[in-house]
């Protein structure tokens, strides 16, 4: 976490994350990031990871832009 308060919910606990700390999200876990006001945050992902899912909607990004 950069900036603000960011809550990761699994199907068993939340995680709190606050300005300076991280999580792993182990591989298949299902979670929902959950934030009550502006974050700022630093996200590390395989390009494999869908940002969806599995899940096909309006705003699944099916080719990423190269950085």
């Amino acid at each position: 976490m950069i900036k603000g308060v960011l809550e990761i919910e699994l199907r068993e606990k939340i995680i709190t994350l606050n300005e300076g700390e991280f999580y792993i999200v182990p591989k298949g876990v299902e979670h929902k990031p959950v934030a009550k006001e502006e974050v700022h945050v630093l996200l590390f992902e395989p390009l494999s990871t869908k940002h969806t899912g599995d899940v096909l909607a309006d705003i699944t990004v099916k080719n990423y832009e190269s950085i």
